[in-house]
């Protein structure tokens, strides 16, 4: 009975010692994401991209929803977002009168080291490279603008 208990315990231990590990690396690739959103709002703003009000797009519908988040998408389809502190939003909404009328509340979310992990094959990339897209098709709408800085229609990769 002893060993059963003794055996119990150790597995109960080494189920908090995996579950720590994996929330220190969780929180690590959370702070280097970060790190990232906050050099892509600083290009941003060296650019002379002017942030928007971003709008949350009904899933399954061409409508959205007001947001009241001043920042940048970064996918064409317009379903996630950063403000302008670099914060991460997942903007994609379900359906709602009360958000129709009143606008919707959306917090800000962890950002991924990789987007779209767990989606359909090739829907996934990293964010580095999301950002790195995103970065290249504004300086490509500036020069086919003439050295302007006008904001492409749906930028971002998605």
């Amino acid at each position: 009975m002893d060993d059963q208990v003794s055996w119990r315990e150790r597995r109960r231990e080494a189920s908090a010692v995996q579950a720590a590990a994996l929330e220190r690396r969780k929180a690590a690739e959370t702070e280097q994401a970060r790190a990232q959103l906050a050099d892509f709002v600083l290009k941003m703003k060296e650019k002379g991209i002017q942030p928007e009000l971003l709008r949350a797009p009904v899933v399954g519908s061409g409508a959205s929803y007001r947001t009241g988040i001043t920042g940048w998408y970064l996918r064409r389809n317009r379903s996630l977002g950063v403000d302008t502190e670099g914060n991460f939003y997942i903007l994609g909404a379900p359906a709602s009168l009360k958000a129709r009328l009143l606008g919707l509340r959306i917090l800000p979310s962890d950002p991924p080291l990789t987007v779209g992990l767990g989606a359909r094959d090739g829907e996934s990339l990293p964010l580095k490279k999301l950002l790195r897209l995103r970065l290249e098709e504004i300086d490509d709408a500036q020069r086919q603008a003439g050295g302007e800085t006008p904001e492409p229609e749906h930028p971002g990769a998605g």
